[in-house]
């Protein structure tokens, strides 16, 4: 399957938000001091469940990322 130029540019930079944007959203629920994440010094579920998420939108930005690199990549030879 070949990808257009703006559908490969606009994976590599959906990959890149999301990296962004959960690294901020981790940043921020470990520093949480609200008590949602952390009673007593210890994670709540709360805190397990994003912290997943979270892991879950690395993986999936990074597969995003990688996809769009790759069709980028491939025009660039092509061109």
């Amino acid at each position: 399957m070949k990808l257009s130029r703006p559908v490969s540019w606009f994976l590599l930079a959906f990959g890149v938000w999301s990296w962004i944007i959960w690294i901020t959203f981790v940043k921020n629920l470990v520093k949480d001091g609200s008590g949602l994440a952390f009673e007593d010094g210890d994670p709540t579920a709360y805190f397990w469940v994003h912290l997943l998420l979270a892991i879950v939108s690395f993986v999936l930005g990074t597969v995003v990322g990688v996809i769009g690199l790759r069709g980028v990549r491939a025009l660039r030879r092509t061109s």
